[in-house]
């Protein structure tokens, strides 16, 4: 018989359950997941008053209470899907119910009602790398005020309106090119201006790329961009336009999923999502990401859709929708405001920027009014009317390059300046500042974002945010960078003083950490293929990172549930040694460098020569170190391992690994093989390996082939934006290292620049001549000796003829501060050039 609530809840509440490769069941309930201990064919009620069912005896909730225990029988092992599925939790009576039914009462007669979470179903707070959903849907849909939404509901409803009328499907055969694209003068009327820029209502399509329109107008180039497939302008924008009407037909047909045949629209699925939800509003959930599309429908119902393509997808999450019957005579719009709300995929931590409203905040009282803030650099114009970064870029540095007097360098710092606040998106926070030391407020993006305001005369560029002035304070310590850059990020030590409170007002906006876009995409890389290498050139952060990343993942990942580690901790600080230290110590995290001599014996297994009873020695077979991290974690397959391999280049992978990585692959996880000795091993899904490589010592061509393929490689070149502004003497470290690196690139190539590290000793920017002068004595100046093979006169040009003496074939003997003057003078790091 199918129980009542199946039939109202729907998908929402039926249980699923899969089975990993190596032999977990993961279930599935009502947006949550869980890992199944199965019975061994009976349930254990409590001798008390405890309303949970139980599948082991030695559950820490049960041992010392046998006296009065009760058990059934549970032949089939589905009682605590049977109790699952016969009401919802909040439901106590239907509940009751079925216990009464089943027969299931503790020790005192009363029903049993639920499961319990440390012995049957143990809750995930991620799967697969990805976090599962905080709240049960259950519970998420009855928190959830749709008479709230009814004033956003009405202005979506009207911009769908707006858009149809503007763009009536019937003019969409005979629709001309510029009506369609951006780029061109007229642009701002265009189509894809409104689905980009005009209707904020309904969504954003994410992200700066104009790719994503498919055809647009480059200025710099003064030429269409369109796909390679195409003779020219008109055959792509025959095919695209075709494309369009075509999705639309089959939107109106309800043949959803056909639209991924559309090959002229497949480079283009979130703007053709977009259209197709004013056009069909009915037709899919207005989710415009294909990812996200997959990570609710695996929200919702365990399913893994990452093989559907994008339509393919979105017809499966209507279905979902469609078979709950909570989601009855929902507007599309307020199920996908409901979907972010509950379970949202996107990065979990905002951009903060500190942004000046104008020299000595000259601008903030109207910022503070009329709720934006505002910077110059305004004879570049409106940033909409841009249709590629590269565009942008180009205008910028014809706009400018009088005022930075033709410094490449520079003009590509402050171009960075205004294209971040470009980026800002809703939710993404700005710190109004004045001075170095003064904080004005903090503002959260709204939907409105990036606007050009052509009323004011002044400081144009603008995005509108909702400021809270509770933040006001004088910081202990000036950012000496903050005098010179209008736009930077704030680091998560910063953030945490700027968030630190000492009154009683409660602030409106969440405490939150800055966002990692590095760790986010390692986490994305780990949970794709299950090992990645991070390469660049010395001096970019390798290991630093490797390192933060293993904090902030497992402090994430773990919760609570390993004392000391601290997500957040700085690096450096006892608090971020403890962190690692007690990962280590726990086994979670394992720590190794690769070097020549290292071998199979000392990562998968091998004989050692140990001690014997007789005094003499005799060979012992010991695991290596990988193996002892995969058989601890194959006994504890709900947590994460993670293996940091260092200098992973060095070692001899095919040596190292031997045939085993093969089973390095996703699908080969959990499969067992009997290594040489005849003992089975296997390489758990739960086990995650991060390796470094400098690429001044091997390319990654040069790396093996079998190395490669299994492993997502990701790298990691030197980041002049964290120097911005960081002076000494007159010296701009930002300027100073982008030029030099310019300067290497065009000598030797990108994988031989010189990293950033180099001038942040201990993670603090140098300060003073004599520092500065010794790192590039000791440090800079050998590195780029190796890389000319004592070519001084390649090395004069990356550091002038005053600093290389090439016929001489020495380093002139400067002075601290005599070399530093020479580095700004020739690098044109001088903040005043």
């Amino acid at each position: 018989m199918i129980n009542r609530y199946q039939l109202m809840m729907g998908t929402g509440l039926s249980v699923t359950t899969n089975e990993t490769p190596d032999g977990r069941r993961i279930v599935h309930y009502d947006g949550q997941f869980y890992e199944l201990t199965p019975s061994s064919g009976e349930v254990i009620c409590p001798a008390s008053d405890g309303i949970a069912l139980h599948h082991s005896r030695d559950c820490g909730h049960m041992v010392g209470y046998e006296a009065g225990w009760k058990t059934y029988p549970d032949p089939h092992g589905d009682l605590w899907q049977r109790l699952l599925e016969a009401a919802p939790a909040d439901d106590i009576r239907g509940r009751q119910a079925f216990a009464a039914d089943a027969g299931l009462r503790n020790g005192q007669g009363g029903p049993v009602t639920k499961v319990c979470q440390t012995c049957t179903l143990v809750p995930l707070t991620s799967l697969n790398g990805r976090r599962t959903a905080e709240q049960p849907l259950s519970t998420a849909l009855a928190a959830f005020n749709r008479a709230d939404k009814a004033e956003q509901l009405s202005r979506v409803k009207a911009a769908i309106n707006q858009v149809v009328l503007d763009f009536p499907l019937e003019a969409w055969p005979s629709m001309p090119l510029d009506r369609y694209a951006l780029g061109t003068p007229d642009s701002k009327t265009s189509f894809c201006y409104r689905m980009e820029f005009g209707t904020p209502e309904l969504g954003s399509l994410g992200g700066r790329h104009s790719g994503k329109h498919l055809i647009y107008w480059r200025k710099a180039e003064g030429s269409w961009y369109f796909g390679s497939a195409y003779e020219d302008e008109r055959d792509a924008w025959q095919h695209v336009r075709d494309g369009f009407l075509t999705a639309f037909r089959y939107a109106a047909e309800g043949r959803v999923t056909e639209i991924d045949t559309i090959d002229a629209l497949r480079a283009g699925s979130a703007l053709t999502a977009k259209a197709i939800s004013c056009y069909s509003p009915d037709t899919l959930i207005p989710v415009y990401s294909r990812d996200h599309v997959r990570a609710f429908i695996f929200h919702l119902t365990g399913e893994n859709a990452s093989s559907l393509e994008s339509f393919a997808a979105h017809e499966r999450l209507k279905q979902v929708i469609d078979s709950d019957e909570r989601f009855k005579n929902w507007h599309p719009y307020e199920v996908g405001t409901f979907l972010y709300e509950w379970a949202n995929p996107r990065q979990s931590t905002p951009t903060i920027l500190k942004v000046a409203p104008g020299t000595d905040a000259m601008y903030w009282d109207e910022c503070r009014a009329d709720g934006y803030i505002c910077i110059g650099w305004e004879d570049v114009g409106d940033l909409t009317a841009f249709a590629s970064e590269e565009d942008y870029r180009d205008a910028f540095e014809a706009a400018f390059t009088e005022r930075y007097k033709g410094n490449k360098s520079k003009i590509s710092a402050k171009a960075n300046e205004l294209w971040r606040l470009y980026q800002l998106e809703p939710g993404d926070l700005v710190v109004a500042n004045k001075g170095t030391t003064e904080i004005l407020a903090v503002g959260t993006v709204t939907q409105d974002g990036y606007r050009w305001r052509e009323e004011r005369t002044a400081y144009q560029h603008t995005v509108s945010v909702r400021w809270d002035t509770s933040y006001a304070k004088t910081l202990p310590e000036p950012q000496k960078a903050w005098a010179t850059v209008t736009v930077r990020k704030v680091s998560a030590d910063l953030w945490r003083i700027i968030q630190a409170r000492t009154d009683t007002v409660t602030p409106s906006i969440e405490r939150v950490v800055p966002d990692d876009e590095l760790s986010d995409e390692i986490a994305r890389l780990l949970t794709r293929k299950g090992q990645v290498v991070l390469y660049g050139p010395p001096g970019t952060g390798k290991t630093y990172a490797s390192l933060r990343f293993a904090l902030r993942w497992f402090g994430t990942q773990l919760g609570d549930s390993v004392e000391g580690v601290d997500p957040f901790a700085k690096h450096g600080t006892p608090d971020f040694r403890r962190g690692l230290d007690a990962l280590q110590e726990t086994g979670h995290l394992t720590q190794v460098t690769f070097h020549p001599a290292y071998g199979y014996e000392d990562f998968i297994e091998g004989f050692r020569p140990v001690e014997g009873a007789d005094g003499g020695l005799r060979l012992e077979l010991r695991d290596g170190i990988f193996k002892k991290v995969c058989e601890t974690a194959a006994a504890n397959p709900e947590r994460p391992y993670l293996l940091l391999i260092d200098e992973i280049n060095r070692g001899d992978i095919p040596k190292i690994l031997g045939e085993l990585i093969t089973l390095l692959e996703p699908d080969k996880r959990g499969m067992h093989v009997t290594l040489p000795t005849g003992r089975r091993f296997a390489v758990p899904s739960n086990v995650h390996i991060l390796g470094t490589m400098n690429t001044a010592d091997r390319s990654i061509r040069l790396l093996d082939s079998a190395l490669r393929r299994r492993f997502a490689f990701h790298e990691l070149l030197p980041d002049a934006d964290v120097l911005d502004g960081q002076k000494v003497g007159n010296v701009d470290l930002g300027l100073l290292l982008r030029e030099l690196n310019n300067r290497v690139v065009k000598e030797l190539g990108r994988e031989r620049q010189i990293g950033h590290s180099f001038f942040l000793p201990k993670g603090r920017p140098v300060d003073s001549e004599a520092e500065l002068a010794a790192i590039v004595r000791t440090e800079v100046l050998p590195l780029l000796q190796e890389y000319a093979y004592d070519d001084y006169s390649l090395l004069s040009r990356f550091l002038g003829e005053k600093i290389v003496d090439v016929r001489a074939h020495t380093v002139a003997g400067l002075s601290d501060e005599g070399l530093v003057e020479a580095l700004a003078a020739e690098l044109r790091a001088d903040e005043s050039g």
